[in-house]
């Protein structure tokens, strides 16, 4: 299925509308439980308050984020600035974290130190409810955009916001059972509340710790990208894919097995192809690097590593002191040369050959006097213009 060309700046101004909606849910609601908290004497109101506090500021740094993450490439920055979304991911899950330690702990000394809570009233019991309602919307709207526009971060704050809906509906059940007398209840709900906190942080730091080593993608996602490569007419085999994460978008290098004696420019195109049907199919993909192989060589050493072959300019020098004698060789027009099975193929033109003497003739006695160079593979001779 193809996707439309990404719209950066249309995204950018979707996660900051949806981030500034959110925002103001925050700041609402948080004002409404930490007063109506105050007032009752419910810790676990209080701290409810204080994690929709958390979603506020973390609000203003993912506005920061989203901006600056989605600048274009520049000299310092090739690959863009996506790694600042990641960053604020982790930042997120350590406030989260550092917030659900301190709501937790000092549930914790209120419980053992027995402190009685009195029953807090129907109006904070109503405060709950509709604070319940309206962080369950900005959950589900947040999200929405987050897919839409391809922002983990985003995404990232939608679930940070469903994590305090959640928490509300801990500290709602708090609220009824102080108003039947079990006022204990408020004190563990707190504690139930900071544990869920820290289970969010912590799920945001595992996700953008793996983005910043540079986790690739999941197989499945691996996998389809490898079948739509290999189905661009031209390509024999597809290697070596590798992917990774920056930000919202994705980095992709593979390997493209190509017919061994194709032009250069042939090659290359069919990598552009390639690329072209990956970009067309996979809108997250910021960056495709291909490498063009003439023959499939997937788990064999890296080719930089091992001895090398001599160029054209060192297999020039040799031939010409091994076919010195030879007239087609002399008389050659162009020369091409094709670096396969660790061998270099030699193929040479002429426009004419000399009196009685067959293209065999020629191409046996070229094989003769270079026996003795164990690097050359096929020898052919061919009459005509040549290739080049």
């Amino acid at each position: 299925m193809n996707s439309p060309p990404t719209d950066t700046g249309a995204q950018t101004r979707e996660a900051h509308k949806a981030t500034l909606v959110g925002a103001m849910v925050d700041l609402v609601v948080g004002l409404m439980k930490i007063i109506a908290g105050w007032l009752v004497g419910s810790a676990a109101l209080v701290a409810d308050g204080i994690h929709s506090f958390s979603d506020l500021v973390t609000d203003g740094f993912v506005l920061a984020a989203t901006h600056f993450g989605r600048q274009a490439p520049d000299s310092n920055h090739p690959y863009g600035h996506g790694r600042i979304e990641t960053l604020a991911t982790l930042w997120l899950g350590s406030v989260l974290i550092f917030v659900a330690g301190g709501i937790a702990w000092a549930s914790l000394t209120r419980l053992l130190v027995g402190e009685p809570i009195s029953a807090p009233g129907i109006w904070a019991i109503g405060v709950a409810v509709i604070a319940l309602l309206a962080k369950e919307w900005i959950f589900r709207y947040t999200l929405r955009i987050a897919k839409r526009v391809n922002s983990r971060l985003l995404e990232a704050n939608a679930w940070h916001s469903r994590s305090d809906a959640l928490s509300t509906v801990v500290v709602l059940i708090a609220l009824i059972a102080a108003q039947l007398g079990a006022g204990w209840v408020d004190a563990v709900a707190a504690i139930v509340v900071g544990i869920m906190v820290g289970q969010v942080g912590g799920r945001l730091l595992w996700e953008s710790s793996r983005e910043l080593i540079d986790t690739a993608l999941p197989e499945e996602d691996r996998d389809a990208m490898q079948t739509v490569a290999a189905a661009v007419p031209g390509v024999h085999g597809i290697h070596d894919l590798r992917t990774r994460s920056l930000g919202s978008q994705t980095l992709l290098d593979l390997h493209i097995v190509v017919a061994p004696r194709l032009t250069v420019s042939e090659a290359h195109e069919i990598g552009n192809a390639v690329s072209r049907r990956l970009r067309d199919n996979f809108s997250n993909l910021a960056d495709v690097t291909f490498h063009i192989d003439p023959e499939d060589d997937a788990g064999e050493t890296e080719h930089s590593l091992r001895p090398g072959l001599p160029l054209r300019r060192d297999v020039e020098g040799v031939l010409d002191g091994v076919w010195s004698r030879c007239t087609v060789w002399q008389t050659r027009v162009a020369l091409d040369l094709h670096y396969l099975d660790n061998q270099v193929d030699v193929s040479i033109y002429v426009r004419q050959l000399p009196p009685n003497q067959s293209l065999d003739d020629a191409a046996n006695e070229l094989r003769h006097a270079s026996r003795d160079l164990d690097w050359i593979g096929r020898l052919r001779v061919w009459q005509g213009p040549g290739k080049g």
